[in-house]
């Protein structure tokens, strides 16, 4: 088997090496190729691999190059997990939305939209290098904003991809501690968009326990001491976890206070965080992830990650939380958008498993956020201003309709030179 990682430079890329040293024997792995055009970067990344692959006495080999289709020739699975423009982007993402009192974090808001355009034309450029050179390969999409991205690639990209999150890995392994039990014990119906989804039904050992997790839940955050979390009351009424990311939608106003505190942008938070991996990753000594990888976010991505690849490779069937096309598996919505949900995982792809509608208060939200995405797809792939601006008005952490061109001619200012399909009009 030989996997590419586009983004093998990213300080993530050490999380995933460890989980395809855990599988790699399993699905015969024999190449990991890591693409990226920082060389610095990679070299540092690549030499990191290559002693933890070592020391582990694991028997595939790490392959380092800028060049994306030497890397690609015969693939058989490309994992992406690129940032275009880097963190500085992801700042400047940040601090358009306190510009413009907006949410601008870098996957919802305006910071979200931003970093769709720009990332979608690279994704559509590798997927066509892919379709030619290597023609069978399944596209595993980590790239963030991921439910855009793969939204993209199922309506334009010609090859066969499913998109991952983290997410869902992270709810299953927290209740799992909660409960004291294996995390292979923990089955959840997390359901909706990526980033924009709720957990509805859980199951330990095979039994329903939705009730004991929500009110172990509920109790949690009548604790909680951070001044943003949700309300208890909210997780009754729902009858269901929502996501993190959901707090950015149901605390809109906190979160908007917050970033008018004066703290950090999330990216500066991260460069910080960065730069001491890869000072640790630089240490010739080093030869296991380090601990502080933990900050960086991410947990359980090489976990999430290796497992997927082992049922497309083994056929085992295993469910896995993933982004793949809709196909009346939630029946209210429709069958050609890319949704999160529970998935069985074979060979061929993953195929979403039946569930119940959504119901109105999580329905109504979903339908708008999806409008939302597929306008920007259509704004991305055309270079279509119309598009661009009908998008923002219809992201509910969007502007208003006052301040919608005001924005949008601040997000081409913010992003000159990195928008290719809206360069004839800057």
């Amino acid at each position: 088997m030989k996997i590419v990682v586009i983004g093998g430079g990213s300080t993530y890329t050490p999380e995933l090496i460890d989980g395809f040293i855990a599988r790699g024997t399993h699905l015969g792995l024999r190449e990991v190729w890591l693409v990226d055009p920082n060389e610095e970067r990679l070299q540092v990344i690549g030499a990191f691999a290559r002693r933890m692959v070592g020391h582990a006495g694991a028997t595939f080999q790490i392959e380092l190059t800028g060049d994306r289709r030497r890397a690609l020739d015969g693939a058989d699975y490309v994992i992406t997990q690129l940032r275009v423009g880097g963190q500085q982007a992801r700042h400047g993402d940040e601090l358009l939305g306190r510009r413009h009192q907006l949410v601008g974090q870098e996957t919802t808001g305006i910071g979200g939209f931003a970093k769709a355009l720009r990332t979608v034309p690279v994704m559509l450029d590798i997927a066509r290098d892919m379709r030619e050179l290597a023609p069978r390969a399944m596209l595993v999409n980590f790239t963030n904003p991921a439910g855009i991205v793969t939204e993209a690639m199922v309506r334009h990209g010609g090859v066969p991809v499913i998109g991952l999150c983290n997410n869902a890995i992270n709810a299953q392994r927290g209740i799992a501690r909660m409960f004291n039990v294996p995390p292979d014990q923990v089955q959840i119906e997390q359901v909706g968009l990526n980033h924009l989804n709720w957990i509805r039904r859980i199951t330990i050992g095979g039994d329903d326990a939705t009730d004991a997790v929500l009110q172990a839940y509920m109790e949690h955050l009548r604790h909680d001491e951070d001044p943003i979390h949700f309300p208890p009351w909210l997780v009754q009424m729902l009858h269901a976890i929502p996501s993190s990311y959901l707090e950015y939608f149901y605390l809109e106003s906190q979160i908007i206070a917050r970033q008018n505190s004066g703290v950090p942008t999330r990216a500066e938070v991260v460069m910080d965080v960065e730069r001491r991996l890869m000072e640790r990753y630089a240490d010739t000594h080093l030869c296991e992830k380090p601990p502080e990888l933990m900050e960086r976010g991410g947990a359980y991505y090489s976990t999430a990650a290796a497992a997927l690849i082992e049922s497309l490779h083994t056929n085992n069937g295993a469910v896995h939380v993933v982004n793949t096309r809709n196909n009346g598996a939630i029946p209210n919505l429709p069958d050609d958008v890319v949704v999160e949900t529970p998935c069985v995982v074979e060979g061929d792809g993953a195929t979403p498993i039946p569930v119940a509608p959504l119901a109105p208060a999580i329905h109504g939200l979903t339908t708008q956020v999806k409008s939302y995405e597929l306008l920007t797809v259509k704004a991305a792939v055309e270079g279509d201003e119309e598009a661009a601006m009908l998008a923002l008005l219809n992201n509910p952490l969007g502007p208003d309709a006052v301040h919608v061109e005001e924005v949008w001619n601040d997000i081409k200012r913010t992003n000159r030179g990195m928008l290719p399909t809206f360069e004839h009009r800057l």
